[in-house]
């Protein structure tokens, strides 16, 4: 997902002394995560171990033996001869969190479970990276450990670095030396050397996408050293402006191990600011001015369909949802993210059932039943103007942006809607009897389902499926699951420590403007 640009007023900064007097009086003594809701019967709790068994065995057929390293996909039918030929940094952080869930849950024993990461820890330590800062590139060869240049198929690359990627690995090795101390020098040797305040650029209190270690050119990148590299690096000229979206897990880790400012927690956008210099997002905005921490923030709100939420950049669930599987955002912030969580989830049943009339939901990135990969998501609980649509015929609602430019009128019907069952997942934890309801109906109405778990997507109209597995949606589950059958067990593994103590305040100072009208 691509930011554009943005402006905003230029953060004012203080030493982190100053910060944390600021927010001391605020912050909770540190406690483990609380569990996620039970399960409502044991027929759902059996159900879900069913699915994690399915799921599992989808990362096992994923990874190469040899190596630990997990492909990024694979065949529906599970032929190792039907992998992708390459993994990403994402892949292998979703590969590690899902080991120990598979661990906790009971579906492998305490040996395999540490077998397996020691060894795909041993590939990690040996992987090419960018080392004045300690982060990978974006694509390997999962069978060699090889920095690709190419993918299968020929296609070139450019070696990138990026920080929404090295978020997720960052993420399962930090998971991973908790639950397995034995690994802990291992895996922490790796992680501390990953400098996320490498992506960080003052001058906008954001982080950018990542950088290029050479400069390719046709991409108009932004030559630049945030962190003392020693040389310049050619970063993306986007930033992540957006707050509800993904790459804030890099943040919380930046923020955690002191590489980034606290105040860059409200550097991004709510939304943009109520002005016609932002007409060319989805609609106007409700909302006010606050400040946190000497940085001015416009907490506002988009609508939709009686309510106000906070948006995600296209919206889609994984951008909302992806990152509290390991930080539980809506307790240490149950004023912002608290408020918004249940109300985005319930933007997307609404979109499903009701707007769209598909009779399922659940919109995010996923493998297109009709080939290739697409960003599916609902176009108004998304900042950017044409956001993500939930059909493969591209239905857009263009609304209006009052005083400011005129919108057209509401589609008045949508086409074949694409969900994909990692959405569901995500939501598992804010409406529970919804996405087990969801995921039966998918399962029992469509050719879903397959010997590695739900296949990646379905185009529910024409039923038309795509029966693949990808390692990053598989491991969104896996997730949900560890955290639904093993009392939030990935949860307390990431969030206790320095991600509490130094997130949790910045959370609890905030109020969102959202909620029902």
């Amino acid at each position: 997902m691509r930011d554009r640009p943005a402006r905003r007023p230029r953060a004012r900064t203080r030493t982190l002394t100053g910060v944390a007097a600021a927010v001391a009086a605020l912050a909770l003594a540190a406690a483990p995560a609380s569990a996620a809701a039970a399960p409502s019967t044991p027929d759902d709790r059996r159900q879900l171990r069913t699915w994690a068994a399915d799921t599992w065995r989808s990362f096992d057929a994923l990874v190469v033996e040899e190596t630990g390293l997990p492909d990024d996909n694979i065949g529906g039918d599970l032929d190792p001869g039907s992998r992708g030929g390459y993994t990403s940094p994402t892949n292998i952080g979703a590969y590690l969190w899902s080991t120990v869930v598979a661990r906790d849950v009971g579906l492998i024993d305490r040996r395999e479970a540490r077998e397996r990461l020691a060894t795909t820890l041993d590939s990690v330590a040996g992987l090419e990276r960018h080392e004045p800062s300690g982060m990978f590139y974006n694509w390997y060869d999962p069978a060699t450990g090889d920095k690709l240049l190419e993918l299968p198929g020929g296609d070139p690359v450019e070696p990138f670095v990026s920080s929404v990627d090295n978020g997720w690995l960052a993420t399962g090795l930090l998971l991973t030396s908790r639950a397995e101390p034995s690994l802990a020098d291992e895996a922490d040797a790796v992680r501390s050397a990953m400098n996320f305040g490498c992506y960080y650029d003052p001058a906008q209190n954001q982080i950018r996408g990542g950088f290029w270690d050479t400069d390719p050119q046709e991409t108009a990148p932004v030559p630049g050293d945030y962190c003392g590299m020693g040389t310049d690096v050619w970063y993306t000229g986007h930033h992540y402006g957006a707050f509800n979206t993904e790459p804030r897990i890099a943040s919380y880790l930046g923020i955690a191990a002191g590489q980034i400012p606290p105040e860059h927690y409200f550097g991004t956008y709510r939304t943009f600011p109520d002005s016609c210099d932002w007409d060319w997002t989805e609609t106007r905005p409700t909302g006010h001015w606050a400040e946190y921490l000497g940085v001015p923030v416009f907490e506002g709100a988009l609508p939709y369909r009686g309510t106000r939420v906070v948006p995600t950049w296209g919206g889609s669930m994984f951008e909302a949802l992806m990152v509290p599987l390991f930080v539980p955002e809506e307790r240490w912030g149950p004023r912002s993210w608290g408020r918004n969580h249940p109300l985005y989830v319930r933007g997307q049943i609404e979109h499903g059932l009701h707007e769209a009339g598909y009779g399922y939901w659940g919109f995010s990135p996923s493998n297109d039943p009709a080939g290739g990969y697409r960003e599916y998501g609902v176009d108004q609980l998304g900042l950017d103007g044409p956001g993500y649509t939930s059909d493969q015929e591209r239905t857009t609602v263009d609304q209006p942006y009052e005083g400011c430019r005129e919108g057209s009128p509401a589609p008045t019907r949508y086409g074949d809607g694409v969900v994909t069952p990692h959405a569901s997942f995500l939501a598992l934890r804010y409406a529970h009897d919804d996405a087990m309801a969801n995921l039966r109906n998918i399962a029992a109405d469509f050719d879903a389902y397959g010997p590695g778990g739900f296949y990646d997507a379905v185009a529910v109209r024409s039923g038309q499926v795509s029966q693949r597995y990808l390692a990053l949606d598989q491991g969104m589950i896996m997730a949900a699951l560890g955290n639904e059958l093993a009392g939030d067990a990935v949860r307390r593994y990431v969030s206790r420590g320095a991600l509490e103590r130094e997130v949790r305040p910045l959370m609890r100072l905030e109020e969102f403007a959202v909620g029902r009208d």
